[in-house]
């Protein structure tokens, strides 16, 4: 199993994203000294709750301060972005990172209206602009002369530059945080990224993917390699002994969700419209939505984390996303945990 860090770092007063901005630098640089496989990057804006805000900008700054390491989104909100800048910039920074890009693309946010507002995008278009915005780019990085006329764009150029380091084009990932989506994963034979979910759902979506692989006509070579290139996020907190990383990690995950929900819930107070769908009666609510610690925050002495973690390695995944600095946890204790897990629970699946 690779092991990755999600760096979505929070900064709660604007006072502060200076020095965020900077200690998430730093943290990326400790991964790669560590030999962690991946760094993710999210996207959010307005709000804190990703301090960078912006990953394009982010990667092509970690391109050039690490080594190693994989870079990658998880992801990019591509209804936001236009597809031939942005296969521009995966362009440049696949030839930064001599290949270090993984081209990690969502729809958009499912729960912050105010990043569709902020662009002037109807969040009901996102999905079907990052169906379009996935085309246009291949195109962009393989074809001469392209043209392309569709549903949101109408562009012409002669010849995309710089060419992609990698070829044919930089590796591309599709976000799913819902089962239908997972499924047109699978038929379409594309390995995906699984947003925090309880182990009992991502046992039944992991079966489920194999199975819609199987019976859509893929061998099973095709079936292990995508799953091996599938990646399940957890949030993580490490410590010496189970009672420190339960004192550390409990409030600072219970903060966190708090947090991400203040901008949300104000917009809604002041404008009345929100993207979060009321629970509907008898149905239980998502993982995500409720944030139960349970099922969200992997805490514990190295030993505790490694024998989470093989539960969660008996589904087949082959990579694990993790969160290490939650909310308002300081970036001592993050790299702190961050260093227990890569020198006391990785080895244990090398």
């Amino acid at each position: 199993m690779k092991f990755s860090n999600f760096m979505f770092t929070a900064a709660e007063n604007p006072a502060d994203d200076h020095r965020i901005i900077n200690e998430t630098l730093d943290e990326a640089r400790l991964c790669d000294e560590l030999g962690m496989d991946t760094l993710w990057l999210g996207e959010h804006h307005f709000d804190g709750i990703c301090a960078y805000v912006d990953p394009v900008s982010f990667a092509a700054a970690l391109a050039t301060a690490t080594k190693n390491i994989k870079i990658g989104f998880a992801v990019a909100q591509m209804s936001l972005h236009h597809p031939i800048r942005m296969a521009e910039q995966m362009s440049l920074i696949d030839n930064i990172s001599k290949g270090r890009l993984i081209v990690g693309l969502g729809r958009g946010t499912a729960y912050n209206i105010y990043d569709y507002q902020g662009y002037g995008i109807d969040p009901d278009e996102a999905q079907a602009r990052l169906v379009e915005s996935e085309e246009i780019m291949v195109k962009a990085w393989t074809t001469e002369n392209m043209v392309h006329k569709g549903e949101f764009w109408d562009v012409r150029l002669p010849l995309l530059r710089p060419r992609p380091f990698t070829q044919p084009h930089p590796y591309m990932l599709r976000a799913c945080s819902g089962e239908a989506s997972m499924v047109e994963m699978a038929r379409a034979g594309r390995p995906f990224m699984m947003n925090v979910q309880s182990n009992e759902v991502t046992k039944h979506r992991m079966e489920l993917y194999q199975q819609t692989m199987r019976d859509s006509g893929y061998d099973d070579e095709k079936i292990a390699q995508n799953m091996s290139e599938c990646w399940l996020w957890r949030n993580v907190c490490v410590a010496e002994t189970d009672a420190e990383a339960a004192k550390i990690g409990i409030p600072a995950f219970e903060r966190q969700t708090e947090f991400r929900a203040v901008m949300r819930d104000r917009i809604h107070k002041e404008q009345g419209v929100t993207l979060v769908k009321a629970p509907v009666a008898g149905v239980a609510p998502t993982v995500r939505a409720n944030a139960q610690v349970e099922h969200s925050l992997l805490h514990g002495s190295p030993d505790t984390i490694a024998e989470k973690i093989a539960e969660i390695d008996k589904f087949g995944a082959g990579g694990l996303i993790m969160t290490f600095r939650l909310g308002p946890m300081d970036i001592e204790t993050t790299e702190n945990s961050i260093r227990l897990f890569m020198t006391k629970v990785a080895p244990q699946f090398a």
